[in-house]
């Protein structure tokens, strides 16, 4: 257990390092519109994706590095790619309301959670 929680704390690390590499690069660019964060949110769901399903694909893929990239660093570089994948997840077992009563009370409940915090601040 102790050596999970490290192996997930330096994947952790290391994926939010390079979301904050990647928004620096990308801070410049574009009209308001976050592009940095979209592009992270975009590629943490292709990459937890493809992570899901070479660890699905091949049986003696190590489980301590699949803890590593998929909840660790995918985890650590963005939230958003866990969130698209238990999404899947739902969809795959056919559980569909409780696929739209996950995303709409996510987005929507977070969207809220954060002004609540920020409001609350002032």
């Amino acid at each position: 257990m102790v050596k999970d929680i490290i192996i997930v704390g330096i994947g952790s690390g290391i994926g939010g390092i390079c979301r904050y590499l990647i928004s620096l690069l990308m801070g410049h660019v574009g009209n308001g519109f976050p592009w940095g964060t979209f592009a992270i949110n975009v590629v943490g769901c292709l990459l937890i994706g493809i992570l899901w399903g070479v660890t699905n694909r091949f049986q003696n893929f190590s489980p301590s590095f699949s803890l590593f990239l998929m909840v660790g660093f995918c985890g650590g570089f963005t939230t958003f790619s866990t969130f698209s994948k238990e999404g899947l997840s739902l969809l795959q077992a056919n559980n569909f309301i409780l696929f739209t009563l996950y995303v709409i009370g996510s987005v929507g409940l977070g969207i809220l959670a954060v002004a609540l915090g920020y409001f609350s601040t002032k």
